[in-house]
């Protein structure tokens, strides 16, 4: 019996040895990424495709609208290894800034790798689903009892391209009641309007609210997803990606309106949201109307670079690729 203890000995150290047991060189390295939430459904098909081919490593997905992507980083300090965001611009006006704490910038370059567009999704059961078209849908989201759904402006890209959206609309067909009727009017603090020659500005308040019955107001578009099937609201402004991805019907906008394309871009520059928060106002808060393109990055601060590198690329080849629905457009 006396050598039972030995053997236990014995057996533990060469555990150790050869880092058998929990941790050691085996434990996964773990890859954080914060996607656009509009990404989701593709995410997880890109996340299971890199796991499988890079064994050991945890690929960690965690949507938020676009600006809380970058805030995530640059606001609470976290240590993530990859950015996605909805919005090209957002990078550059929100990360090619100082670091708070060390050297250089937040980041210092992105690469661009997929389009969208801006739809009306709904359900069966919304109001007057059975007369909404791509030619009336104004008419409709403006009708009394109708609840529209929107994402947060002061934090997701889905938001502030609502009101871009709308107020496009308002020149469009010539009908200057389009943006009241659907959303400003039920705004609270009511954002101001200016105009800017051509350009209408829409310049939010620190904090955004919805008053009344007509409009909801979530983080993220991709949480307005559960409002629409719970018949919480009868219209969202989403992504083509995400109707399609969740099964929704949807009306499609004309090209004019929807940010979908460069060949308005000129129309689209004509509609500029300024964010609310005062700590925006030296790093981007102007967020001017163009082409819905998705980017991606590596922050400065990634704790595994080269692996988020080689992410980064998987990722946008699997993009390139277009795959369909629930997936945005190639670039």
């Amino acid at each position: 019996m006396r050598g039972l203890p030995l053997m236990l000995l014995l057996l533990a150290a060469a555990c150790v040895l050869t880092a058998g047991c929990t941790g050691g060189d085996d434990a996964p390295t773990t890859l954080r990424v914060v996607p656009a939430g509009s990404l989701l459904l593709p995410m997880e098909e890109v996340e299971a495709g890199f796991e499988a081919s890079h064994p050991g490593v945890d690929v960690q997905i965690e949507g938020h609208g676009s600006i809380q992507c970058v805030r995530q980083v640059t606001d609470l300090h976290r240590a993530i290894d990859v950015v996605v965001v909805a919005d090209e611009a957002l990078i550059p006006d929100m990360m090619y800034r100082p670091m708070e704490e060390g050297d250089g910038n937040y980041t210092d370059s992105y690469t661009t790798f997929a389009t969208n567009q801006m739809v009306i999704a709904y359900t069966n059961h919304s109001l007057y689903a059975d007369e909404i078209t791509s030619e009336n849908w104004y008419e409709v989201l403006a009708r009394p009892g109708v609840v529209v759904g929107i994402s947060n402006p002061m934090l997701d890209a889905a938001g502030y391209r609502s009101l871009m959206t709308t107020t496009l609309a308002e020149d469009y067909y010539e009908n200057d009641t389009i943006y009241d009727s659907i959303l400003g009017d039920h705004l609270r603090p009511a954002p101001e309007i200016s105009q800017d020659g051509a350009t209408t500005v829409i310049t939010l308040p620190e904090v955004l609210k919805a008053e009344g019955e007509k409009v909801r107001v979530r983080d993220g578009s991709i949480y307005l997803l559960s409002l629409l099937d719970a018949g919480g609201v009868d219209y969202a402004f989403e992504y083509l990606s995400v109707a399609e991805g969740h099964g929704l019907n949807y009306v499609t906008l004309p090209p004019e309106i929807d940010l979908s394309s460069a060949a308005y871009v000129d129309d689209y520059k004509k509609a500029v949201v300024n964010l609310g928060f005062q700590r925006f106002g030296s790093i981007g808060s102007e967020r001017v109307g163009n082409p819905i393109v998705y980017a991606a990055t590596v922050p400065n601060t990634a704790p595994h670079p080269d692996l988020a590198h080689e992410f980064m690329d998987y990722m946008i080849a699997e993009f390139s690729e277009g795959h369909g629905e629930g997936w945005p457009s190639p670039l």
